[in-house]
C-alpha cells in the first residue's frame, strides 16, 4: 500500500491531474498477475492465489469471455495430456511429447495438473466452461460476477476424489 501511495504523490508532484481513472492505472496491480496465472491457479486449487488475483485485477465484461477462452483452451490441453498419461503412465514422457511444446517454465504446473485432474473430470469441466461462458455471453452485466463465482466453486471443489 506504501508503494501505491509513493506512485500517487510522484503523480501529483508532477503536475498530472489525479482523477479516478489515473489513480486506478496507477495502483492496478493486474500486471502482476496474468489471466494464464488465474487460470492455472484455479486448477491446482490454489485458493489463496486465485483470492489475490481476483482482488489485484479489475476484470471487466470483456475479459470475462477472453477468461472463458483461455480457461477452455487450457482444460482441452490438460484433457490431451491427462488422456496420454493414462496410456502411458510416464509423466516426463508425457510433457516432452506434448504438441504444442511445454515451456519449462509452465511443466511444473502442467504435471500437478495432470496428476490433479483425470480426463472424466477434466470433460465434466469443459461442459461447465462452455455454459458459464454463454451465460456470461447472455449476462454481459453480471459478467465478472459469474466468473468469479465460477472460478471460486471450481477452486474448492474435489476433482478426483
Amino acid at each position: 500500500m506504501f508503494n501505491e501511495l509513493n506512485k500517487i504523490e510522484l503523480f501529483s508532484k508532477r503536475g498530472n491531474k489525479i482523477n479516478t481513472e489515473n489513480i486506478l492505472k496507477l495502483i492496478n496491480l493486474s500486471e502482476d498477475h496474468s489471466i494464464f496465472e488465474l487460470v492455472d491457479n484455479c486448477l491446482a486449487k490454489n485458493t489463496k492465489k486465485i483470492i489475490t488475483i481476483l482482488n489485484e485485477n479489475n476484470f471487466n465484461s470483456e475479459d470475462c469471455v477472453l477468461i472463458t477462452r483461455i480457461f477452455l483452451n487450457k482444460a482441452k490441453k490438460i484433457l490431451q495430456l491427462s488422456s496420454e498419461y493414462e496410456k502411458n503412465n510416464n509423466i516426463d514422457l508425457t510433457i516432452s511429447t506434448a504438441k504444442p511444446m511445454i515451456f519449462w517454465k509452465e511443466k511444473e504446473i502442467t504435471k500437478q495438473l495432470i496428476y490433479k485432474w483425470k480426463p472424466e473430470n477434466i470433460k465434466k469441466l469443459i461442459y461447465k466452461l462452455n455454459h458459464i461462458e454463454l451465460l456470461i455471453k447472455k449476462n454481459l452485466n453480471s459478467s465478472v460476477n459469474l466468473l468469479t463465482d465460477f472460478i471460486l466453486e471450481q477452486s474448492s471443489t474435489r476433482t478426483n476424489n
